[in-house]
Formats: C-alpha cells, sequence, structure tokens
C-alpha cells in the first residue's frame, strides 16, 4: 500500500458510481485519442467498491441492522424499512462491467486477470447474499453483455464446479500462483500478488461457512486451515486506508451534523461490551456529552428502531447517549476501508472446529481472532482478559460458539454486511427487533430487487420471484435454510 496515496490523489477525480462510460469522455482529445490503462481502472474499481462498502453499506446500513447503532433521526433502516438498496446492485454491476472491459486495455495480462476474478466473485458474493438468485452467468462477464439475463440459483452461483464462486475463487489462486506478469494500481495491496492469494483463500474458507448448511464435504476448508496461504496477521488486512486530504477523507468526516447525530449507540453494544468489561467501547463510541460535563465519563447506549416520539415520551436524553467516538468524526483518516480482516479469518476457523467440520484448535484460533481485532484498533488485551466468565470457551458447544460468534459480531463494525449475513446464519447474537419496527417484528434477510429489473428485465425478474416464494425483506436465501 506504499504508493496508495499518488493512486487516490489521480483514482478520486473520476471517482463515481458508474465509470465504464465515463472513462471514454474525461479528458478525451478527438485529435488524439487515449486509451485508458488496467493499472487506474483496477484502481478506481476497488477504491468505489471499498469505499461504498464501508460507509454506506457498512456503517450507514448494517451498523443499525446488527444494532452496533441505533438511530435517533430519520434512518428509516433501524426500524426495518431496508427498500432496494439499489444504488449498491447499480455499483457492483458497473465495476463488474469495468473489470470485463479491463480485459480488452493494452497491457493486460494473467496477472491482472487473476485479481480481477477475485475481485469479481467477491462482488458477485456480495449480490447473492444481499438479494439471493441474481443474474450471474449471463451478467456482464463470462462470455458477452446481455440486458436482460436469467437469474442463477443462490446455489449454483456458489457450488457449480465450472463456474460458482468457489471454483473461480480457486482457479484464480493457481493463476496467480503460476503467472509471472505483475499488476500496477493495486491501492489495497501494494500490486504483491501473494496477498491476493491469501485473500482469496481467505474468502473462500468465508463462503465455506457462509454455505456450511448446505454442505457435508469441509475437505477443501480443511486443506485451506492447514496450509500456509491465508492471511496470517493483521498485515494482509484486505483494506484501504483513508487519507488526510481531501477528497480521500473518511466521508463521516464532513458528513452533515445530522447524519453523525444520528448514529448513536446501541443499547445492545452497550450490554454486551460493558458484561465483557472490554475497552474497545472507547474505540467505537465517546462518553456521553451530559457525563463529561459531570465530572464522570460514562458510555451509554440507545434501543434500536425507536420513533422520535417514542425517545421523547420515554424521557430519554440524547446528550446523554454516545456518539461515534472522534476516530470516526473528528479525524479524517482515522479509519481504513474494509473489506476483510484477518481476524474474521481466525473466528471463522475457530467456528469450524468448534462445529466439527474441521480438526484445530478452536481456543487458538479465538484468542488469535480477539488479539488481531484489539492489535488492529490499537488497544491492549487486559491480562485476566481469557480468564473471564463471558469470555473463555468452557462450556459447551452452545455456548463456546455464542462467545465465538459474538467476538465475530463485534469484529465486523463497518465492514459491510458482514455481521447482518452472520447473524442470519447463525442467529448470534439474538437481536430484539426494535419497538417501532415497520417488519412485524421479524428480522429482516434480504433487500427488494432494484425498480430498474422489474422495468428492463421483467420477465426473468418474475421467475426469480416466484422462485425464491417473492420479493419482500423476508425472504430466506438458500444457504439459511
Amino acid at each position: 500500500m506504499k504508493n496508495i496515496q499518488l493512486f487516490l490523489i489521480i483514482i478520486f477525480s473520476l471517482f463515481i458510481s458508474s465509470c465504464t462510460n465515463d472513462f471514454n469522455t474525461i479528458n478525451e482529445n478527438l485529435n488524439a485519442p487515449q486509451e485508458v490503462s488496467p493499472e487506474f481502472l483496477l484502481t478506481n474499481v476497488i477504491a468505489a467498491q471499498s469505499n461504498e462498502h464501508t460507509y454506506n453499506q457498512g456503517l450507514r446500513l448494517n451498523n443499525y441492522l446488527v444494532q452496533f447503532n441505533a438511530d435517533v433521526e430519520f434512518e428509516r433502516i433501524d426500524r426495518y424499512e431496508l427498500g432496494s438498496n439499489s444504488g449498491y446492485w447499480n455499483l457492483l454491476y458497473s465495476l463488474l462491467a469495468d473489470l470485463e472491459s479491463m480485459k480488452t486495455l493494452p497491457g493486460y495480462n494473467e496477472a491482472y486477470d487473476g485479481v480481477a476474478e477475485i475481485l469479481r466473485s467477491y462482488y458477485f458474493s456480495q449480490l447473492t447474499d444481499m438479494w439471493g438468485d441474481v443474474p450471474y452467468t449471463e451478467a456482464i462477464g463470462f462470455n458477452e453483455f446481455n440486458f436482460t439475463p436469467n437469474y442463477d440459483f443462490q446455489e449454483g452461483i456458489y457450488t457449480d464446479p465450472d463456474t460458482g464462486i468457489l471454483a473461480r475463487l480457486e482457479a484464480a489462486v493457481s493463476r496467480l500462483e503460476n503467472t509471472s506478469e505483475s499488476i500496477r494500481g493495486d491501492i489495497m495491496f501494494g500490486n504483491d500478488l501473494t496477498s491476493w492469494i491469501r485473500f482469496s483463500n481467505s474468502l473462500r474458507v468465508r463462503f465455506y461457512l457462509r454455505i456450511s448448511k448446505r454442505v457435508k464435504d469441509f475437505e477443501k476448508l480443511q486443506g485451506l486451515a492447514n496450509g500456509e496461504m491465508l492471511m496470517k496477521s493483521n498485515e494482509d488486512n484486505a483494506v484501504v486506508p483513508y487519507l488526510s486530504s481531501a477528497p480521500n477523507q473518511f466521508p463521516l468526516f464532513s458528513a452533515s451534523t445530522g447524519i453523525f447525530q444520528g448514529l448513536k449507540m446501541s443499547e445492545t453494544l452497550e450490554n454486551i461490551l460493558k458484561e465483557w468489561d472490554d475497552p474497545r467501547i472507547s474505540v467505537f463510541f465517546n462518553p456521553t456529552q451530559e457525563s463529561i460535563l459531570e465530572g464522570n465519563p460514562e458510555y451509554k447506549g440507545i434501543p434500536n428502531g425507536l420513533s422520535v416520539q417514542t425517545i421523547s415520551e420515554r424521557g430519554i436524553i440524547l446528550n446523554d447517549i454516545s456518539n461515534m467516538s472522534d476516530k470516526f468524526r473528528v479525524v479524517p483518516d482515522g479509519v481504513d476501508a474494509q473489506i476483510m480482516l484477518y481476524s474474521e479469518v481466525q473466528f471463522a476457523l475457530a467456528e469450524a472446529v468448534e462445529r466439527g467440520y474441521i480438526v484445530g484448535n478452536a481456543q487458538t484460533y479465538y484468542e488469535n481472532g480477539i488479539r488481531a481485532h484489539f492489535e488492529y484498533y490499537d488497544k491492549q488485551v487486559p491480562m485476566d482478559y481469557f480468564e473471564r466468565d463471558y469470555i473463555a470457551l468452557n462450556g459447551s458447544m452452545n455456548e463456546n460458539l455464542d462467545k465465538i460468534l459474538t467476538q465475530k459480531w463485534l469484529s465486523l463494525f463497518m465492514v459491510g454486511h458482514e455481521a447482518w449475513f452472520n447473524i442470519r446464519r447463525t442467529g448470534i447474537p439474538s437481536l430484539t427487533p426494535g419497538q417501532d419496527n415497520f417488519n412485524n417484528d421479524q428480522y429482516p434477510t434480504r433487500y427488494l430487487y432494484p425498480e430498474s429489473e422489474q422495468a428492463a428485465n421483467r420477465v426473468n425478474y418474475s421467475e426469480a420471484v416466484s422462485r425464491i416464494g417473492g420479493d419482500n425483506i423476508n425472504i430466506k436465501n438458500w444457504w439459511e435454510m
């Protein structure tokens, strides 16, 4: 990531949701047409998705759904009015188109192809985990453009031996391991192909756990756990640091006061971290302004899913509820755009051992995950932390899984919708819908298909809706059932 500042300064001037068409017109000289090189397109693809994934999808959507944050303003997603999230759908498919068009550019080689394959697989996983059955094999990419593509079954999107996400990630690793080519423009791993291999393998671990209710063979997961090519420390994290200079700062730094004030601490997170006596509470939130003025700083959360009227009726003093910490608001480069952290991989392996999917030491993986997350946020693990009743793995499988998965939940703060996917799969931690939710006290499991699909791809949209049982936010994915 040594070249990140240079790359981001170049690319954020072009930073938009859909870049394919604009690359043909920006700075166009009609007398001497210029072509975009793969490195600039790669930079833009990574920058666009990682920023959206972290800020809008992570902080402003997922964090409410999984009760890290609770809203006191007008973020209706905290009350389960999800809608279609069509902006992310459109962004992902536009970036997939960019990755496809990158193949035609001078300088494209086998190394770019391996990296693009990993990104394609990851972006399609985002689409299918958020919407279920989605256009895949006929969408952007494997053969030719198709503006009315069929919707693939989620099972095939993950498990098809030729075109499935897991197969294509494995093939991408093989390609990168055997190439002598190199890449440029990689603002996530600094053009290090070994890091891309580790990322791809770590994504496979994520996805084997994702579909673990539906598969019986974990031989390849065991091979990944036994091997040496997973993320092995925080040095391998899939992150893109924000910068101190505009326009590359963390968006909350310059967001409106209303957005910031709405991002209060959830009572759920407060209760868990206080039960653990966990110092990471100060990583994410500040003590309440009222408690600071009284000379007794204290962290306080608010229940999720309350209307403004209910907040008023309960006499909740908003000045006595914790806001996001200075790391997120006052410091423009205090956080990273996060795609995947090493800690997640360790918690996934701990869960896999505890469930009997693979052989290994769950305690070691569990402690590695906790230590890595503390380290990532520059916090010291308390001396007695692993001996505390609410932390130690010393109970039944269900008790241990609850501890492993709740620690994993915390480690996914602002990491897109990953915490939501894990809660949907495992039910841990158990969340209670807010009092004023719009979803009949049901926990939502998907977004609606974008309205544009109903207009432009109606036949295939209707077939998919009929197949999955309806286009509503409570339909479960294949891997959830």
